[in-house]
């Protein structure tokens, strides 16, 4: 029987939708829980009583997005107000929101109510609940300054001014700025450090351009006197240190000589390290706090999946907990640290329960010049190779994929696809050699990578050699057209979702508070400036003539990072070409697609595309 037959098709509303309920999050006193679920089809925080029912008539919306829905939110340490983060339609000029869910009228009220100015959360602190701290570009759009927010009377106080170096700000339990992340023209990262809001800044370390990427703070301790760090100096690997900024010692908490630390739990209320996570195949936890050691054993037999603290009550008597898992929804749980058990509260999408998922396997390979590369393969249940695949490629693209639900990964393989998800050189995780392998490797041997593993799936009997097709977002987007124009024969078709076209103009035009940052893509992409040639070389649009693969491309028109023009030029190329491609323009999104209605447009007219060009499944 064909797996079409054996397995039903799942409905791109289930994949792609909006869950049915997502982001749990405890009140500071634990009486209360809030989540994120749709509210007339947006999604919006409800609250209620941390001891009911999720979903049932206990809880409440106690917000009224009706356009873009809410994603970033989290509770003020006061227990009185709610906080969330909304832009306009994708321009990323984050503004801050809050609202009272203990008040009888609630009501949101803009706490940065200003025009083309983006917030960041800084810190916040049980010992000071009555304000916040922040990050804002309104003296300067190239540069964001720390602030200080009162959240009764709304005041802002300037806490720290950017000189115009400073990328991140750090603040310790008493919500004084002592700390700050400077970047330097040559891609070198410092730590400045004050002993108190008084005193001059200094730096005390720096990290050289090969660590910058890997390496960088966490937190201050809850004694104000230590840093903890994400450090690469001295290994290959970044590891969790701590650093005495009187002493300059350095005491290393964990290490792994291939992975890089990729999360940190740390105690609330005291601030100390309790566990770091390493992302290997599968992430992993090293607790360091015995005080927990028993709680992490509990857990783990609570679900298979991997697994995140992501909410502690005050008193630290009950935490949230997410899993994820390759086959299945996110499933939240409520964590009693008393008796250690554990309480589903809900999954984020239920009706994934009615249809077969795939599973996500680890893979790695040789590149051809040596390297180690990791990634996922995601196959269709029951099918038989060799099978038409899809290279998903990540964006970043100093970032990775992980293992764990990946909406794409199943949409890919329910329609009969391999899917093939590869952390290439470049991508972040490995340490810095294989960071640092991907500089001024954009279109290079970064693209080699992709190639070396469609031609290892082909080897291996998983792809078909004549169905091919790379797919990918951001610096996926990019590498999809660098497939189809430097590599056209390797592969049937591609799609690009907000991916460059021209690296010249990608760097000319990043976001203003992005200048700090211009190094990091002058190191490692190129300077349009004195490497114009060379990045001509590296970009799509100059080799538009050779592509003869048929391409979907999709935009944001409102993306700040890249910008409509990106995908428009590469678009008018093909035309003049007459290279067969749809475009799809969302007037009302940015760097990706937020709105419900958006993705599952995007996916509809993507499994169509695929279909005719590889042969797979789609839904009506």
């Amino acid at each position: 029987m064909p797996h079409e037959e054996r397995v039903p098709l799942i409905p791109r509303e289930v994949l792609f939708g909006n869950p049915e309920m997502t982001s749990p999050r405890l009140s500071p006193d634990g009486t209360l829980l809030s989540y994120l679920a749709p509210k007339d089809g947006i999604l919006n925080v409800w609250v209620g009583p941390a001891g009911s029912k999720p979903g049932s008539e206990d809880f409440r919306p106690v917000t009224d997005d009706e356009k873009r829905g809410i994603r970033a939110y989290f509770w003020a340490e006061d227990g009185e107000h709610l906080l969330y983060l909304q832009d306009e339609d994708g321009d990323e000029n984050w503004r801050m929101y809050a609202v009272r869910p203990k008040a009888d009228e609630v009501a949101a009220r803009s706490l940065t109510p200003f025009e083309n100015v983006q917030v960041r959360p800084l810190e916040k602190s049980r010992r000071h609940p009555e304000k916040i701290l922040i990050e804002l570009n309104r003296r300067n759009p190239e540069l964001h300054d720390a602030c200080a927010l009162d959240l009764k009377s709304g005041e802002l106080e300037l806490l720290a001014e950017n000189p115009g170096n400073v990328a991140g700000w750090l603040a310790d339990a008493d919500l004084r700025v002592r700390g700050a992340a400077t970047i330097y023209p040559d891609g070198s990262l410092g730590l400045l450090f004050r002993e108190d809001e008084q005193a001059e800044w200094h730096e005390i370390l720096r990290w050289s351009a090969e660590d910058g990427l890997s390496s960088g703070p966490v937190g201050f301790s809850g004694d104000g006197r230590r840093i903890f760090l994400r450090d690469s100096r001295n290994a290959d690997t970044a590891r969790l240190v701590e650093l005495d900024p009187e002493t300059d010692e350095i005491q290393v908490l964990a290490e792994d000589p291939r992975y890089d630390v990729s999360g940190v739990l740390v105690h609330p209320e005291t601030r100390e390290v309790q566990a770091v996570a390493f992302a290997r195949a599968r992430t992993e936890w090293e607790v360091l706090d015995e005080e927990i050691r028993e709680d992490f054993e509990a857990i783990r037999s609570l679900h298979p999946g991997d697994f995140s603290v992501v909410s502690r009550d005050r008193g630290d008597r009950r935490w949230i907990v997410a899993f994820t898992a390759d086959d299945g929804p996110g499933s939240f749980y409520s964590y009693d640290r008393k008796s250690r058990e554990g309480t589903l509260l809900f999954h984020d999408r239920p009706a994934l329960a009615d249809y077969t998922l795939a599973k996500m396997e680890p893979i790695s390979f040789t590149s051809r010049d040596g390297l180690r590369i990791e990634g996922y393969l995601t196959l269709p249940p029951g099918a038989r190779k060799p099978l038409p695949m899809v290279l998903d490629v990540h964006g970043g693209p100093w970032a990775r994929d992980e293992w764990g639900y990946d909406p794409e990964a199943q949409w890919l393989a329910n329609r009969g696809y391999a899917c093939l998800q590869v952390n290439y050189r470049g991508s972040t995780g490995y340490g810095k050699r294989f960071l640092n392998a991907g500089n001024k490797e954009w279109g290079g041997r970064m693209h080699d990578d992709l190639v070396d593993a469609v031609r290892w799936a082909v080897e291996e009997g998983i792809a078909d050699p004549e169905r091919v097709a790379i797919y990918g977002g951001s610096y996926g987007g990019y590498a999809a057209l660098v497939g189809a124009a430097f590599t056209p024969d390797l592969f049937r078709c591609a799609v690009d979702i907000v991916g460059p076209s021209n690296l010249i103009t990608l760097i000319n035009t990043i976001p203003p508070y992005w200048k700090p940052l211009i190094s990091t893509f002058t190191e490692r992409v190129g300077n349009p400036k004195t490497e114009e040639e060379f990045l001509k070389s590296r970009s799509p649009l100059f080799r538009a003539k050779d592509i003869k693969i048929p391409l979907l491309i999709a935009q944001g028109a409102n993306d700040p990072r890249v910008k409509r023009a990106e995908s428009e030029q590469i678009v008018s190329a093909l035309k003049e070409n007459g290279v067969e491609h749809e475009y799809l323009l969302f007037e009302d999104e940015g760097h990706g697609f937020a709105r419900p209605e958006n993705r599952l447009k995007f996916y509809a007219a993507a499994e169509r595309f695929l279909a005719r060009h590889l042969g797979g499944r789609y839904e009506e």
